[in-house]
């Protein structure tokens, strides 16, 4: 009885966040998620309390996967950009989430997975830049803002920017792996001044 009932959630994650990708919270709809996982939609409420609890489950369950199939390493975040980079090329399906994630829940409850998540890192990052593993001229929020912007940056285009970006995979990754190692490169460069878009120093 309880196997079914770990099927039966695992089919109602699965469905629920194809929908959420596609639609966001405000444009799912339960009896959609519940006829493509083959449930009763009294299941989801049996199971989840409502549609937005249902939302944070898979959100949270997408970041367990995601911090197992993409540990972060922050001794090496170059090579931890590429594989972001790998993971949101394989399963758009995860930016996406993210993506409605901060839209449709700016001001809402945090959600425990994603508290846990960025402070591991930015601990890790501390550490590293206590031990001069890693330069100090950004602060960890800064540098793993930082990081994960370049990862999706290729994903995140607007259509009409995107038909300019190289059909190379390997280019693509090379781009965010090589920018975020000049990102880290400790030296005259992070101390220089601003320039212009004329390249004039202001």
């Amino acid at each position: 009885m309880a196997r079914d009932a770990d099927r039966t959630r695992k089919r109602l994650l699965e469905a629920a966040g194809v929908e959420f990708s596609a639609l966001g919270i405000a444009g799912a709809r339960v009896d959609r998620i519940a006829e493509a996982a083959g449930c009763n939609k009294a299941m989801i409420y049996a199971y989840f309390g409502n549609k937005d609890q249902l939302f944070d489950a898979v959100f949270s369950a997408h970041v367990a996967t995601f911090l197992d199939e993409v540990p972060f390493d922050a001794p090496d975040l170059p090579g931890y950009a590429g594989r972001l980079f790998d993971r949101y090329e394989d399963h758009p399906d995860t930016l996406r989430l993210a993506t409605w994630y901060r839209l449709e829940r700016p001001r809402g409850a945090s959600l425990q997975a994603v508290v846990s998540s960025n402070q591991g890192k930015l601990e890790k990052l501390e550490h590293a830049q206590r031990e001069g593993v890693l330069p100090g001229h950004y602060t960890p929020v800064e540098l793993l803002t930082l990081v994960l912007s370049i990862s999706t940056a290729w994903a995140s285009m607007t259509p009409e920017l995107g038909v300019n970006a190289p059909a190379d995979r390997d280019r693509r990754r090379h781009t965010v792996v090589d920018a975020v190692r000049r990102l880290l490169a400790d030296g005259e460069s992070a101390s220089a001044p601003p320039v212009t878009l004329s390249g004039a120093s202001s």
